[in-house]
């Protein structure tokens, strides 16, 4: 039996051990506080008694050649609440859902949650709709509670759709999602701030609490090549090529021949940048592709000048050879057709004047494949150009093991291979600036905060694929191209422009469609020494003759003279080449008109069998060289009082200077509406109304 005295001893070491084990846990526990949850516990602290806001960074400008801005940020705001001060959810709701255009159920739901100190109910606010805001919070004190305001920032683009492929776009949180946005986002972002300041148990700034500022950095511009007169210049002749030919889609580039500098990137239908559709992905996607650098195509008569200077240089031939084209010819037991029945006998020169395919087909089976594609490899066809853009496709070449001799006649004058768009241009300027393979670029220079040069980009050679003294004879042999061949319609008025014309097939669903094709034009001015070179492409244009000496070379010819004129290139005026003014062709019928454009020395093509002429092009008054093409757009009945109605034009897109200069040059005038770039007029484009009929015009900057 035990004695109390043993008792005691044994309760007194139980409660010793309790002790022990209690002392030993609030060590553990302490030291697990102190050292192993520190880092932990001490965020939560300060998520508790501080709040974290950052402070977005403005990011980088995009400039163009001579400055001007094509891309900046423009000031918003963040819209947040605190769930914790909100009495009235429902009040809230009457509020603000209607102003921030929200949904009511989101909103509610965000509201519900009242462990988080704040929520964002929307970004990118406009200061208006923050001041409206503010005065209903003045108004209802209790019911918006908690609301509070953070500067954010919105990409805004003073062009609108202009140049919008290349620019690309950036998403809410101004990262960049395309194009030049995207390719140069480390530069152009910028590094975010933060802001910290002590709250108390409901998120309200103490008013003797600190705060910590740290500024965040703006990001650095990205100057471009783009020439900001030229692109102007292409965006309009592209407006109007689209409207004329009712194409699918229509596209100009500008480059300089001798560094490989992109001067203009005109691509339509475009998106307006401030208000993408990105409630449309597949509208989104096709806005947001380059389609100058991703999509690519059969060059058709265009290719021609890179056969033509590969076998000159080659020496398999000369400007002076004579050929015979019968119509066709048969290679490997294909008969390949020229596009006329037969030029007869014709010299080299006078082949590629009138875009010969059999000729071009006799040249490329003389090359042979090893010659012929080591001239591709040097004019960088099958390979990316490098070009300073996302998203840029080889084109594509039959591997070389595999080309039959029949590949090889076609390819001679530009089918059974493909490229982009920009791989021709540069490729055609190789052939024209000396024989250099100039590397493509966009950025000139990227410049920080400070004004320092972060980069700057030189013009650099990839090859050497054709001498100079062959393309000084190219230069010659193309210029007569336009002179007296095929592409006269490419002139440009005061220069001499060298050219070539291009009509290509359009593949549907695996086969070559017949109905509509890709009508292009190459060209270069000055022709003894190129300044600027251009490619203009119509795709699926629906008219009854589309091919690129009607539906492209009339834009190129306009973009080249009104460019060089811009660039403050002077004129050179041609004496053996003689001008003359186009006859005003509206309301009559086609054999009056043709009479009185034989009478001026003019040909003509219609784009129908109808027997009135609705339109011509170019307009009455033009000064065009003799022997030029007039395009006349016919229709079974006369235009409405043809002499005294007008057509509306289109001015979506423009300015309100460009917009007044185009209607009054049609004798209409202009009632504006707001401001920034024309987004609506009334009456619609193509409407016939009476001569000083006001248009009304709707302005927007976004």
């Amino acid at each position: 039996m035990a004695t109390p005295g043993m008792t005691v001893r044994k309760r007194l070491i139980w409660l010793a051990a309790v002790v022990t084990v209690l002392f030993l846990s609030v060590i553990v526990r302490v030291g697990k506080l102190t050292i192993v949850d520190a880092e932990t516990l001490v965020k939560r602290g300060q998520a508790q008694w501080t709040r974290s806001g950052t402070v977005t960074a403005e990011r980088g400008s995009i400039l163009d050649s001579s400055g001007g801005v094509l891309a900046r940020n423009a000031t918003a705001y963040i819209v947040s609440v605190s769930p914790r001060n909100v009495k009235d959810p429902e009040a809230l709701c009457d509020l603000l859902c209607p102003l921030l255009n929200l949904e009511r159920e989101t909103v509610l739901t965000k509201l519900q949650n009242k462990s988080y100190a704040s929520v964002t109910l929307k970004r990118q606010v406009t200061r208006d709709t923050v001041d409206a805001i503010r005065d209903l919070r003045s108004e209802h004190p209790q019911a918006l509670a908690g609301v509070a305001f953070e500067q954010d920032s919105v990409r805004f683009y003073p062009g609108g759709a202009s140049l919008s492929h290349v620019l690309g776009l950036t998403n809410i949180d101004g990262q960049g999602q395309s194009g030049l946005e995207q390719q140069y986002d480390a530069y152009l972002a910028g590094t975010p701030g933060r802001i910290v300041t002590e709250v108390d148990a409901k998120s309200r700034a103490l008013p003797d609490g600190k705060s910590e500022y740290i500024a965040a950095e703006r990001g650095s511009d990205v100057r471009l090549t783009i020439n900001g007169a030229v692109q102007a210049i292409c965006e309009r002749a592209m407006r109007e090529c689209l409207a004329v030919n009712n194409a699918k889609r229509v596209m100009a580039l500008a480059m300089e021949p001798d560094t490989g500098r992109i001067l203009a990137v005109a691509i339509l239908p475009s998106m307006d940048l401030n208000d993408p559709p990105r409630g449309d992905l597949e509208a989104l996607q096709d806005g947001m592709r380059i389609q100058a650098i991703s999509d690519v195509y059969e060059p058709g008569s265009t290719f021609k000048v890179l056969t033509a200077a590969a076998a000159l240089d080659a020496g398999v031939t000369n400007p002076s050879e004579g050929f015979y084209c019968s119509g066709s010819i048969t290679v490997d037991g294909d008969r390949i057709r020229c596009w006329k029945n037969s030029h007869g006998a014709e010299s080299m020169r006078e082949a590629l004047m009138n875009s010969c395919n059999p000729v071009f087909t006799e040249l490329a089976l003389r090359l042979g494949t090893d010659r012929l594609y080591q001239y591709f490899g040097a004019f960088g066809l099958g390979r990316k150009t490098g070009v300073d853009l996302p998203g840029e496709s080889a084109g594509l070449l039959i591997a070389r093991k595999y080309v039959k001799n029949v590949d090889l006649a076609r390819i001679g004058f530009g089918q059974s291979i493909t490229v982009t768009p920009l791989q021709m241009l540069t490729a055609v300027c190789a052939v024209v600036n000396g024989g250099n393979l100039m590397r493509p670029y966009l950025v000139e220079d990227v410049i920080a905060a400070d004004g320092t040069v972060l980069r700057h980009t030189d013009p650099q050679v990839e090859s050497h694929p054709i001498s100079a003294e062959t393309s000084a004879v190219m230069r010659e042999l193309m210029e007569a191209v336009v002179a007296e061949g095929g592409g006269r319609n490419g002139q440009a008025a005061g220069y001499r422009v060298g050219g070539k014309t291009g009509t290509a097939q359009v593949y549907k669903n695996g086969r070559v469609a017949h109905d509509v094709h890709i009508g292009s034009f190459v060209g270069f001015a000055p022709a003894d020494d190129p300044k600027i070179a251009v490619l203009v492409i119509v795709d699926e244009a629906q008219v009854a003759v589309d091919y690129g000496g009607t539906t492209a070379a009339p834009f190129a010819g306009q973009i080249l003279s009104e460019s060089l004129q811009a660039m403050g290139v002077e004129p050179t005026e041609n004496e053996n080449r003689e001008k003359t003014a186009v006859p005003a062709l509206k309301g009559l019928t086609v054999s009056q008109a043709a009479a009185l454009l034989k009478e001026a020395g003019l040909r003509y093509v219609t784009d129908g069998e109808e027997e009135y002429v609705l339109d011509q092009l170019p307009a009455e008054g033009a000064q065009v060289y003799k022997d030029s093409l007039v395009m006349l757009y016919v229709s079974q009945n006369p235009p409405p009082q043809a002499e005294e109605f007008v057509a509306v034009p289109d001015v979506t897109g423009m300015s309100i200077a460009e917009a007044n200069r185009l209607l009054t040059s049609r004798r209409l005038s202009l009632t504006i509406v707001g401001t920034g770039l024309a987004k609506k007029q009334s009456p619609q484009a193509g409407a016939f109304v009476s001569p000083g009929e006001c248009i009304q015009v709707t302005f927007s900057t976004r």
